[in-house]
């Protein structure tokens, strides 16, 4: 039996949602906010929005695995949502919000995990390890907010 995977992580982010919106839309800048486990970082279509497709690579859970993701904007300018191609059935959503004069985002990804021993295992400790990389993705784009800000 296949289990579905979730992790996410939130920040209130020190810019205002517009221009945090945009820092996530484009796909080159974005990749600057990508933390280790990532690496790697292509782009391939477009670069900023909807119809992007970028690759990477991920070391994760003991193995190295290269995910194609597409990206679309069921909700331009408040969401964002990156899709495996590659069958893996990964899929990250970026939901912007406006908090005041600042944003609020929250990072959220899906996956369908393995059945057996092994997703027992990863029901467990992929959600903590994706919530610590997403913790770290979510500071590092405060801190490009706050520096492009006072620029």
């Amino acid at each position: 039996m296949t289990h579905i995977v979730a992790a996410s992580a939130e920040r209130t982010i020190d810019a205002p949602a517009d221009k945090v919106y945009g820092y996530l839309a484009d796909t080159q800048l974005h990749s600057r906010f990508l933390p280790p486990p990532f690496y790697d970082f292509h782009i391939e279509e477009n670069g900023v929005g909807a119809a992007d497709a970028v690759w990477y690579k991920i070391d994760f859970a003991g193995g190295v695995r290269e995910l194609r993701m597409q990206v679309t904007e069921p909700e331009p300018g408040r969401t964002l949502v990156h899709t495996d191609t590659g069958g893996s059935g990964l899929v990250t959503t970026f939901t912007v919000t406006p908090h005041g004069e600042r944003a609020r985002v929250n990072i959220t990804s899906r996956f369908a995990g393995e059945s057996g021993v092994a997703g027992f295992v990863e029901r467990i400790i992929a959600p903590r390890r994706l919530h610590r990389v997403y913790v770290k993705e979510l500071a590092r784009l405060d801190a490009y907010a706050r520096e492009h800000r006072a620029a």
